[in-house]
């Protein structure tokens, strides 16, 4: 397969790009995906979003990639993500026929957590994203905890998917920054599983997108004051519509010097769902690969399936991803130490 692809390409290169015509590059490309499958790799089970945005992905993009190919949708569930990242980075072949349904917390972790990450997020060649969210806490009602306030003076638990995740991320910066008393307790795998154990009672709470907590438990916000949970803190740059009340997290940080911290954190609003290919891949498929992606998200179907599925659609292009990537990336030496030592208490985590 991978010979096929080169051989693809091989004119294209040949020929020059800046030489060939739309058409003519667009023949060739379709060469390297006509009568084969596209593979989206997820890091989380098929229940969350990760798991409907993909799959809503494979349902549309084929019909605007050149070759029209199959696309299908594979779970490598681990470590917030990180497992299914380290993979594509380091073994995913690189002929355009994999990608990747990032983590939202790509950025925070490579910056974070360099141990345990083996990829380099400016080295992923981003196509686009169908939508960014807030990581909220939120606690069922009966814990005790009605207000951000609660958190300092009562302890309670919140489940994760893993270090990687906004679902341990969020907690402990709120536990180092904030003063709260959150056990997390680690290992669920994803946003599903980690609900469930909310609702069974073996745990209070847990930090995910604002979206994730809408499209599954949409019942549980209803009610006022009787409400079965309510959220707490929200996480990114600029707080949700929809919860416009509830305090973001760097308003609650005292020390300027830790708004760092947070900044770190809300990239997983800007990162949200989308799509990568892995370094190494063909120059030549990334703009008919995002100009496949920006058609996807503007289909009338795509959206509509969107909306079935409790998902938004508030695309960004992949070059406008790109660039943001550089920029958080960027982020001085000292303020990203600082904040590994203030989440994960040192600087090897």
């Amino acid at each position: 397969m991978r010979k096929a692809v080169s051989t693809a390409l091989a004119s294209v290169l040949a020929l020059g790009v800046a030489g060939m015509s739309g058409s003519a590059l667009a023949q060739d490309v379709a060469g390297v995906y006509k009568d084969h499958t596209v593979t989206i790799l997820v890091g989380y089970g098929a229940g969350g979003t990760y798991g409907r945005t993909s799959l809503l992905l494979s349902e549309h993009l084929g019909k605007y990639v050149p070759g029209n190919p199959s696309v299908v949708v594979q779970h490598m569930p681990g470590a917030g993500g990180l497992k299914a990242a380290n993979y594509f980075y380091n073994v995913a072949p690189k002929h355009g026929h994999n990608l990747l349904m990032p983590p939202e917390m790509t950025i925070a972790s490579e910056l974070l957590r360099p141990k345990k990450v083996k990829y380099k997020s400016k080295d992923f060649t981003w196509l686009g994203r169908v939508f960014g969210l807030n990581s909220t806490l939120v606690v069922r009602r009966d814990s005790g905890v009605t207000k951000v306030e609660d958190l300092k003076n009562r302890s309670i638990v919140v489940s994760s998917s893993g270090k990687g995740s906004p679902t341990y991320l969020v907690p402990a910066a709120l536990n180092a920054l904030f003063g709260a008393k959150l056990k997390i307790v680690t290992g669920y795998s994803g946003s599903r599983k980690a609900q469930l154990a909310v609702e069974q009672r073996e745990v209070d709470g847990l930090s995910v997108g604002w979206t994730v907590w809408i499209s599954a438990k949409p019942d549980w916000f209803k009610g006022g004051d009787k409400s079965y949970a309510l959220p707490l803190v929200q996480n990114g740059f600029k707080p949700r519509k929809e919860i416009a009340h509830v305090p973001m997290l760097r308003s609650l940080i005292k020390d300027k010097k830790d708004l760092a911290v947070a900044n770190i954190l809300a990239s997983a609003s800007l990162i949200g769902r989308g799509l990568v290919l892995p370094p190494g891949a063909p120059t030549e498929l990334v703009e008919p690969l995002r100009s496949a992606f920006d058609k996807t998200v503007a289909d009338a179907k795509f959206v509509e399936g969107a909306k079935r599925r409790g998902l938004q659609v508030d695309p960004s292009t992949g070059a406008d991803v790109q660039q943001i990537v550089d920029e958080l990336m960027a982020t001085p030496m000292d303020q990203v130490k600082r904040a590994r030592k203030i989440i994960f208490g040192d600087v090897k985590s």
